[in-house]
């Protein structure tokens, strides 16, 4: 059965139609893939979730409007983008500084194909997991669990100035090994 739609014009085709097969097809292939990319901005399993199924509502309920000539991936990765901005819009107040990265972010991901940002997460993962450890404890207190530089120093029973030294620590070994587009990637995996 999962051979049938094999191909991308073929899909679209039967989801077009109506086809109930077509949209089993769609969620079985894709569903854990997607979760696992709206989680990257969201950490949140719950909120991945529902991102993933209103992009899958979304399509079944647009379906005869579906263009045959696109490429089903990329669509549903730009969907589940397009998707996490509006929630995250909805939900917070967007200062400046957040819309320039959701800007960029919006540019890489246009300019990215799925293995690109498939492949851009697991090198920054690898770059975090690479720095020292005393670095890597902090930057990911700081980073992953949202802690201020206080509040680290009181955990850590060390100076604010050591953590200081630490994360900025952190930001340079990685803009060395990631480049310039490094905030935007650490946005991409933190908020």
């Amino acid at each position: 059965m999962l051979e049938a739609y094999s191909d991308n014009i073929q899909l679209i085709h039967a989801l077009k139609t109506g086809e109930p097969k077509a949209y089993t097809y769609l969620v079985n292939t894709y569903h854990h893939k997607l979760c696992v990319y709206a989680y990257s901005f969201t950490h949140d399993h719950n909120l991945s979730e529902d991102i993933v199924q209103n992009v899958f509502m979304r399509i079944w309920n647009k379906r005869k409007n579906l263009k045959e000539d696109f490429v089903m991936i990329s669509f549903l990765y730009k969907s589940v983008y397009n998707e996490f901005i509006d929630q995250y819009r909805s939900q917070k107040t967007v200062y400046p500084l957040e819309k320039k990265y959701i800007d960029a972010l919006n540019t890489i991901v246009e300019n990215e194909e799925e293995h690109s940002l498939e492949r851009i997460i697991k090198l920054v993962k690898r770059e975090i997991q690479n720095l020292p450890p005393k670095c890597k404890e902090i930057f990911l207190l700081s980073k992953e669990e949202g802690l201020t530089n206080i509040e680290i120093a009181e955990y850590k029973n060390v100076s604010i100035k050591s953590v200081e030294a630490h994360i900025s620590k952190a930001y340079s070994i990685l803009r060395n090994s990631l480049g310039e587009n490094t905030n935007i990637y650490l946005f991409l995996m933190f908020g």
